[in-house]
């Protein structure tokens, strides 16, 4: 069972951004960038949940 919700908002400029909550309240991800509306926005999280599903994590040495 997932233990975080994607909330979609309207920033103080009018744009349309998501963000990535934990059940704890923390912030894991948000979408970095405004969009013109609540589609873009929603395509924007419907975008990190197909492709970074199995992404590698890369470490810097």
């Amino acid at each position: 069972m997932s233990k975080a919700t994607f909330e979609l908002y309207v920033d103080r400029g009018g744009n349309h951004r998501w963000r990535l909550v934990h059940d704890n309240g923390n912030i894991i991800a948000d979408s970095g960038e405004g969009y013109a509306s609540r589609q873009k926005a929603r395509q924007g999280i419907e975008s990190v949940k197909r492709n970074a599903s199995d992404a590698e994590v890369v470490v810097d040495e």
